[in-house]
């Protein structure tokens, strides 16, 4: 029988949350985008300094997900200025649900999806909403059979080249 735990992240986290950002996002996107823009983004988005202000804001959390006590993946969830979008304080956003390859396909996305409800219920948050690349169409449709629907979209620069993220929301 599979054991699954959820712990919250702190800056003594960093090094790995780093290594689990680039890898999860490398697999997932680098056959989709040149090497430049693979790297632009990955040197700018999971920079350390940029990982440690992220993990000491108090409006951001950090949670891993572990599998029979192996690092699976993570959930970054923001509320109020944290968030990457203007939104009303009712709202938190689920900024990355990642999972690491090996792990995917066994149900630790839901496992984070409702983590990110339970915080959002215990915040009181009537909204949950995320940004989802408009050519993920795994993450798309999961996102859509877990009750979210397309109410937006917003630019998303991967290097210098400009993609679309779907903005999808539920509400509680």
């Amino acid at each position: 029988m599979s054991s699954i735990s959820i712990k919250k992240c702190s800056i003594k986290d960093l090094q790995i949350l780093q290594k689990v950002s680039v890898e999860t996002f490398t697999d997932t996107f680098k056959d989709q985008n040149t090497p430049e823009n693979m790297k632009a983004y990955l040197d700018k988005a999971y920079a350390s300094k940029k990982l440690e202000n992220e993990l000491l804001n108090t409006s951001s959390q950090f949670f891993f997900i572990y599998l029979n006590e192996e690092l699976a993946g993570y959930l970054k969830v923001n509320t109020d200025d944290a968030q990457t979008e203007e939104m009303n304080d009712d709202s938190l956003e689920i900024e990355r649900i990642y999972v690491r390859s090996k792990f995917q396909k066994q149900g630790l996305g839901k496992y984070l999806m409702n983590k990110a409800i339970e915080l959002a219920t215990e915040s009181r948050k009537n909204v949950i909403w995320l940004g989802v690349w408009e050519k993920n169409q795994n993450a798309i449709a999961f996102y859509s059979k877990n009750g979210f629907v397309k109410t937006g979209a917003h630019s998303f620069y991967m290097g210098d080249e400009e993609q679309v993220d779907y903005i999808l929301t539920k509400t509680l």
